[in-house]
């Protein structure tokens, strides 16, 4: 398939929308087999989830098809995976993730968002930087071994899930007083 033969840009029903939508599916998916107790299962359904997040934005900028609800949609694709599964993994013993962890990750994504959305309304550039990426990938690393571990809990996982939980947790707060002092370098400038 050549660009010229896929739908504009500004068509909402295109592949990376319905990529995006897809991951909402496996979202929701995802938490209804934590609470169904069905660790193994939902590991599987968030790695699908969390492996294909790049799928959408990579064929929305090769075949030029990024739209506004892509823009808006996506971003909030990735928070309703990250931070439901936190929520849904802090309700269940032996996850490893408590509620102060659940509520850390929250409040850290909706305080970037926000910020964001300020910035960008003033015409600044609040793009996405390393750190925040990386935090996403220790985060997906957390839940994948968290859900390992309840799956498995004599395979011996409990460290090294321990130690993915609070890395995550150290560079959510991290990444967070970057793009708080990107911010405030903006608003004061």
């Amino acid at each position: 398939m050549t660009a010229s033969s896929n739908p504009p840009s500004g068509t909402v029903m295109n592949v990376p929308n319905l990529v995006t939508m897809s991951r909402f599916i496996l979202a929701i998916a995802v938490f209804a087999l934590i609470g169904l107790g069905q660790p193994w299962a939902a590991f599987w359904v968030f790695l699908l989830a969390a492996s294909t997040d790049w799928v959408d934005g990579w064929w929305a900028r090769k075949y030029q098809q990024v739209t506004k609800l892509g823009r808006i949609f996506d971003p909030f694709v990735d928070k309703v995976i990250i931070c439901g599964t936190f929520v849904f993994l802090a309700a269940e013993s032996g996850s490893g993730i408590v509620p102060w962890m659940a509520v850390l990750v929250l409040a850290r994504e909706m305080f970037v968002t926000s910020l964001r959305g300020f910035i960008e309304q003033m015409g600044g550039d609040f793009s996405a930087n390393w750190p925040g990426k990386w935090k996403m990938v220790l985060q997906c690393a957390a839940v994948g071994l968290s859900l390992l571990s309840m799956a498995f809990p004599a395979a011996g996982l409990t460290v090294p899930r321990d130690v993915s939980i609070y890395a995550a947790m150290a560079l959510t707060i991290y990444s967070g007083a970057i793009y708080l002092a990107a911010a405030w370098k903006s608003i004061v400038a």
